[in-house]
């Protein structure tokens, strides 16, 4: 598992902890606190798969400009 993956995982899991620990205990400061951690995962997520995305685009017009890819 990536860091990256690692860090998206734990933000997501603490923030919900945290929001359900704020509803539980009627703490409204904890609840947004969890919530803002989740959306932080969240980003995360986001944030790498574009890069995922990005890479594969470029190595496609590597690929294309250097002859590697199969012409179809």
């Amino acid at each position: 598992m990536s860091d990256n993956k690692f860090k998206e995982i734990k933000d997501k899991v603490v923030g919900k902890v945290k929001e359900e620990t704020g509803k539980l205990t009627d703490n409204e400061e904890l609840e947004l606190k969890g919530k803002i951690q989740q959306g932080i995962g969240k980003a995360r997520e986001v944030a790498e798969d574009v890069k995922d995305d990005v890479l594969d685009k470029v190595n496609d017009v590597v690929d294309d400009i250097t002859g590697k890819k199969d012409k179809a």
